[in-house]
């Protein structure tokens, strides 16, 4: 007879999300609690701009509830009164969801504006407004959240992307 095959490792690595669970365990946190939504209402969003690369900003969102939640997509970002949000850069897509165990974080580039000037009419914004999908694409929770920028605010232009939600920063920032 064959041994029973051990679960797959979770991928928990203290202050960075997991993306995998042990078999079975899809969905549920350590306290067998099913994983809900990341939102506004049980995550803080920071946005902080980068000095490299050049002309982005990092959101780093901060899992504060008593169990584990799914970061879908990618956010959803209003700067300003924006009629629309930025599409998102395709090749950044993960291989599985960002899911976040309390206290854990994932991270989103925003490519803030084309380096070179190419980037069309530019504009200065001072507030944002970051939105999360659910997991139906195009569905968002109910609560978005809202992070300080600089008191200078940040200068956007028509190059505006975001990547997808990563769970290592350094996953965000290549793009």
């Amino acid at each position: 007879s064959q041994p029973a095959a051990a679960p797959a490792p979770a991928a928990t690595v203290s202050g960075k999300a997991t993306a995998a669970t042990p078999s079975g365990a899809a969905g549920r946190s350590e306290a067998g609690k099913k994983a809900v939504t990341c939102d506004g209402a049980n995550t803080k969003t920071v946005a902080a701009p980068l000095s490299r690369p050049v002309n982005h900003m990092l959101l780093t969102v901060t899992n504060t509830g008593s169990t584990a939640c799914h970061l879908y997509g990618y956010p959803a970002v209003r700067f300003g009164e924006a009629q629309s949000v930025p599409p998102a850069i395709e090749e950044s897509k993960p291989q599985a969801v960002v899911t976040l165990a309390p206290g854990e974080s994932g991270y989103s580039s925003v490519n803030l504006s084309a380096a070179d000037g190419s980037g069309g009419e530019g504009r200065t914004e001072k507030s944002l407004t970051v939105y999360f999908q659910g997991a139906t694409p195009g569905r968002n929770p109910s609560a978005g959240a809202t992070p300080a920028l600089p008191a200078k605010g940040v200068w956007i232009d028509d190059s505006l992307k975001v990547t997808y939600w990563q769970s290592a920063m350094d996953d965000a920032v290549i793009w």
